[in-house]
């Protein structure tokens, strides 16, 4: 949690030690408008979690710790949520992180906040950027890139982390894929003139157009995952089958640990 802050994170359910927030879309833009106003020096930090997240973190124990350390964890995946009710918990709906960071941006140009987009492949962020200012009146975003592989490069972050001093943007968007968002983030956040940040991994890309997302009803079903697989089966396959094994089995063995040890805290 940002330690130098005063405001209250919303009620949440605990999944292998990670906080998924018990919360609306709507109700998280309301959140974040009023945190950010009273958040202090270092920026709220926002991840829409879904089953690969969770099954990266039970794996790297980093990556984990910033998750655990997270001011709002969205459940963005359906399975998030199957996994809440088998443990008896629940969570009140699934918010895609290419939403909620839509939605974000609506928050921004409606209250005068501007937006920075970092990050995706080339010409994602800046044709992503493009389309939302388009799209949502008022709306005052910048866009930047690194080179592919030169997220971390001393001269390279120095230089990124200028240009997003001298626009001096609310809300910080990174696509660079999980866990290396994260991470970056993790580094190099607190020295940047942002109040919020947030990893939205392949958004950009989507946005501008190089990726398509399913039909709406495709979405509503919690399958937007089987139809990533079919469209980039050779990428995508290792994650979703050994991935969500893994998830499924985290699931159980947290399951019989709350029988063992009811006292356990589900509720956070």
């Amino acid at each position: 949690m940002n330690s130098q802050s005063e405001f209250i994170r919303p009620k949440a359910m605990n999944l292998f030690g990670v906080p998924i927030h018990r919360i609306t879309s709507e109700e998280a833009v309301r959140w974040v408008d009023s945190a950010v106003e009273t958040a202090k020096d270092i920026p709220i930090r926002v991840s829409g979690v879904n089953a690969h997240f969770l099954s990266i973190a039970s794996r790297e124990r980093r990556f984990h710790e910033i998750l655990a350390a997270n001011d709002l964890n969205l459940a963005d995946g359906s399975s998030v949520r199957v996994a809440a009710r088998i443990l008896g918990s629940g969570l009140p709906q699934r918010i895609p992180g290419i939403d909620f960071m839509v939605e974000l941006c609506r928050l921004a140009a409606a209250t005068g906040r501007t937006v920075y987009f970092l990050g995706g492949m080339e010409g994602a962020a800046e044709n992503a950027a493009k389309k939302l200012a388009s799209a949502i009146d008022g709306l005052r975003i910048e866009s930047d890139r690194p080179p592919f592989g030169r997220e971390f490069d001393p001269v390279i972050v120095a230089q990124i982390k200028q240009r997003i001093r001298d626009a001096h943007p609310d809300f910080l968007f990174v696509g660079m894929g999980v866990p290396q968002q994260e991470y970056w983030l993790n580094e190099y956040a607190n020295d940047l003139p942002v109040k919020l940040v947030m990893g939205n991994g392949a958004a950009f890309d989507v946005l501008a157009g190089f990726f398509r997302r399913p039909p709406h009803w495709i979405q509503a079903i919690g399958m937007e995952w089987f139809a990533r697989l079919c469209v980039e089966p050779r990428r995508l396959w290792r994650r979703y089958t050994f991935g969500n094994l893994r998830f499924l089995k985290l699931v159980f063995q947290q399951l019989l640990q709350e029988k063992m040890h009811p006292f356990t805290p589900a509720h956070l």
